[in-house]
């Protein structure tokens, strides 16, 4: 089962920890483990604090004001920037799905000039998995799963992402519950 370009909607009993009401988007999945990236936390972060602390001028207000997402647990120090194909800088690696993912300042300097990729999600960290663990977890009812939809990912507001996916499945979010059974 490849989950690449996948979903995963965060159970209930995922409420405490790293990955409580997250959704997150897998980049990577296969033989070596799992790479993804949760697309709704805010990290309470502006991006030009970002900007400020490499050193780099912004052009636009607005984007500097735009939220830092904590893209997991992992790694938390490490910039990366999500983002549809297109120009390529230092380190973009494309995937087959229609998003590329960069973690160079080059990257940073085109948003912050106003340039190039407009669509994209600035996060620090990431989720990882090692082979096998994601496919227990969801086993195990942790996750959710659906095909990614990179309208989502761009197009809807962070706090509303989650929902967003729940509703591709068909389902409100609000009504799930850690419980099994019935009445």
């Amino acid at each position: 089962m490849d989950l690449t370009h996948s979903f995963l909607l965060s159970m209930p009993q995922l409420k405490d920890g790293d990955f409580g009401n997250s959704l997150v988007y897998l980049v990577d999945h296969g033989e070596f483990g799992a790479f993804g990236l949760v697309i709704n936390q805010r990290m309470g972060m502006a991006l030009g604090e970002v900007f400020e602390q490499l050193d780099i001028t912004d052009s636009d207000p607005l984007i500097a004001a735009e939220g830092v997402l904590c893209g997991g647990p992992v790694n938390q120090e490490h910039g990366l920037v999500l983002h549809p194909p297109g120009p390529q800088y230092e380190t973009t690696r494309n995937f087959d799905c229609g998003v590329s993912l960069s973690s160079s300042r080059d990257i940073l300097v085109d948003i912050a000039a106003g340039k190039a990729p407009r669509q994209h999600l600035v996060l620090l960290g990431h989720a990882g998995w090692a082979p096998g663990q994601l496919e227990l977890e969801i086993g195990a009812n942790a996750w959710l799963t659906c095909e990614a939809d990179t309208d989502v990912i761009f197009n809807v507001a962070a706090d509303d992402r989650r929902e967003a996916a729940g509703s591709l499945l068909g389902i409100d979010l609000h009504l799930v519950s850690a419980e099994a059974g019935h009445a």
